[in-house]
C-alpha cells in the first residue's frame, strides 16, 4: 500500500471519526478505504474486472492523454 496525504473538509473528518469510535471502522483509514473502493466499484464498473495489467495500461493511456 502507498501513503499519501490529502485534505479533507472538517466536517468529513468529524464523521469518520464518529465512524470509527463506534467502531463501525477499526480506523480512519479503512473508512476512507472503503468509501473510496465503493466510489471505484460505482464510477468504474470494470475495476474489478481488469486484469492489474490492464488496468495499469488504461491509466498510463489517461495520464498521456492529459498531457
Amino acid at each position: 500500500m502507498k501513503i499519501i496525504t490529502i485534505n479533507l473538509p472538517e466536517k468529513y473528518l468529524a464523521a469518520i471519526q464518529v465512524l470509527n469510535d463506534l467502531g463501525v471502522y477499526p480506523s480512519r483509514s479503512e473508512a476512507i478505504r472503503t468509501a473510496l473502493r465503493d466510489f471505484l466499484d460505482d464510477e468504474l464498473k470494470m475495476f474489478n474486472n481488469l486484469e492489474d495489467e490492464t488496468f495499469k495500461m488504461l491509466v498510463r493511456n489517461t495520464a498521456n492523454n492529459r498531457r
